[in-house]
C-alpha cells in the first residue's frame, strides 16, 4: 500500500514518530509544511501526525479539511503529547478533536513524546510557565497534580518505538 506519512513537529517528538512509522512501514515522509504543496493522490494511505496543542492536535485543521477529498484511502492520525499512555484523559481529548463522522473515516493513536524546553517556542514556553505556576497555586493539590508539576517542570523523553506498533498494524489491515 502507497502510503505517506505527514507531520508536524515542534520539538522533534512527532517528527521521530513520523520518521519511524515511515521506516518501518517503507513509506514517504514529508513535513506539512512541503506535504501541502504535493500531489497525494497516488498514496492509498495517508498518516498525519501533530503534537498535543491545548487539549487537540496542532494543525489538524488542515487533516480535516481534505477528508472528503481523500474519500476511499486508508486514513490516520496520531497525536505526540507529553502524558503517558496510560493517561485516561487522553482517550476524552482525542475523541473531542474529530466528529462521529470523521471518526468513521479516520483512525486515531497517541503517542507518548515529552518536553524539550530548548526547542519549543517562546510561547509554549511562557504557556507552560502559567500551568504550571496555576498547578503549584492550586489550593487542594492531588497527587496527580504533584506529579505532574515535579514532571513538566523539566525536559524529559518518555517516546519509544514500541508505540507505532498499533498504527503499523493498522496500516496492514
Amino acid at each position: 500500500m502507497k502510503t505517506i506519512v505527514i507531520y508536524n513537529s515542534q520539538t522533534g517528538f512527532t517528527k521521530r514518530y513520523a520518521e519511524w512509522i515511515a521506516e518501518a512501514a517503507g513509506a514517504d515522509c514529508l513535513e506539512l509544511s512541503a506535504a501541502k504543496k504535493a500531489d497525494l493522490f497516488p498514496y492509498e494511505a495517508i498518516v498525519f501526525g501533530g503534537w498535543a496543542c491545548a487539549g487537540s492536535i496542532s494543525k489538524i485543521k488542515w487533516f480535516k479539511e481534505n477528508l472528503d477529498k481523500w474519500a476511499g484511502k486508508k486514513l490516520i492520525a496520531f497525536c505526540v503529547g507529553a502524558s503517558p499512555i496510560e493517561n485516561p484523559e487522553i482517550d476524552i481529548a482525542l475523541k473531542r478533536v474529530f466528529n462521529e463522522s470523521e471518526l468513521e473515516k479516520v483512525t486515531v493513536f497517541y503517542c507518548p513524546g515529552g518536553f524539550n524546553y530548548a526547542k519549543m517556542s517562546v510561547a509554549s514556553k511562557l504557556m507552560m510557565k502559567m500551568f504550571i505556576k496555576a498547578l503549584k497555586a492550586k489550593k487542594d493539590k492531588t497527587e496527580d497534580d504533584e506529579i505532574m508539576i515535579k514532571k513538566i517542570s523539566s525536559s524529559y523523553d518518555i517516546s519509544d518505538k514500541k508505540y507505532i506498533d498499533p498504527i503499523l498494524e493498522c496500516l496492514k489491515e
